[in-house]
C-alpha cells in the first residue's frame, strides 16, 4: 500500500493498494490492485519513495468508489502486512471518511511481519529489503515501492519466515490430472537462518477465534464446526 504522505491524521490519504491472495502457501493468481486519486497533493517525500505523481492519479478513482470492492476482497481474510499499524490506520481512516462502518481488525485477522521479524531478529534492521537479503529472496526489480510488487515480495518473505519457502507458482486445479514433476511444490532450504517457534499470545488466540466465528457466521456454517 502506498500513501500520499506519512500520517493520515494530517489528512494524507491512500494512493495505491496492492494485495495478493495466498492459499495453502501458494499464490492463487487472484489479486487486488488499484491506483487512487487522493483529492489532494502528494508530498514530495512520498513521491520520492513510490514515484506516483499528482498528474498520474488525477484521473484515477477516489477511495469511496473502490471501497466496497476492496472490502469484498479482504473481509474475513488474514491480512499479512509489514508495519501493519501504519497501513491499517490509513485503511480505517479512509473507511471512516466514506461513512463505512468497517474497522479492519473487526473483520480481518491482521498479522504484522515487522513485529514477527523483530521477535526473530531483535536489535537488527527489519525492513523489507533487509529481510529479502536475509532470506535470499531476489528483489532486484524493486527500485521503487510499488504496492503490488511489494505484496508479492512480502508473500515470499512471510513464507520464508514461517517454516521455509515453498514455490509460489500459481495453482491450477484444471491441470491436476497432468501435473508434471516440475510443477510439484519443492521446499527451498534457508541454510544459516535460524528459525524460531513463535507461539501465539493469548490476545492473538482470542483474535483468531473471533475471526473464525465471523467466517462461520458469514458462510452459514464452516466445515470445522460440522459434527
Amino acid at each position: 500500500m502506498n500513501q500520499g504522505g506519512n500520517n493520515h491524521y494530517e489528512g494524507h490519504k491512500i494512493i495505491e493498494i496492492g494485495a495478493v491472495e495466498v492459499i495453502n502457501r501458494r499464490l492463487t493468481g487472484n489479486h487486488f490492485h488499484v491506483y487512487i486519486n487522493p483529492e489532494r497533493l502528494i508530498d514530495e517525500g512520498a513521491f520520492k519513495v513510490h514515484g506516483i505523481s499528482d498528474e498520474f492519479v488525477k484521473d484515477k478513482p477516489i477511495f469511496k468508489n473502490i471501497a466496497h470492492d476492496f472490502i469484498k476482497f479482504i473481509d474475513g481474510a488474514e491480512l499479512i502486512i509489514h508495519n501493519a499499524s501504519f497501513d491499517v490506520g490509513f485503511m480505517d481512516y479512509e473507511f471512516r471518511l466514506c461513512g463505512l462502518d468497517f474497522k479492519t481488525s473487526d473483520h480481518c485477522l491482521v498479522t504484522d511481519t515487522l513485529a514477527m521479524a523483530r521477535r526473530l531478529f531483535p536489535g537488527k534492521r527489519n525492513n523489507l529489503d533487509v529481510l529479502c537479503e536475509r532470506y535470499q529472496i531476489d528483489n532486484s526489480h524493486r527500485t521503487l515501492h510499488g504496492a503490488l510488487l511489494d505484496a508479492e515480495i512480502l508473500a515470499e518473505v512471510y513464507l520464508a519466515m514461517t517454516g521455509g519457502q515453498t514455490t509460489l507458482s500459481f495453482s491450477s486445479e484444471d491441470n491436476n490430472s497432468s501435473t508434471s514433476e516440475s510443477n510439484v511444490i519443492k521446499r527451498v532450504e534457508r541454510n544459516g537462518v535460524p528459525l524460531k517457534v513463535i507461539k501465539a499470545t493469548e490476545y492473538e488466540l482470542s483474535e483468531h477465534e473471533s475471526v473464525l466465528k465471523k467466517i462461520d457466521k458469514k458462510c452459514g456454517g464452516a466445515l470445522w464446526n460440522l459434527n
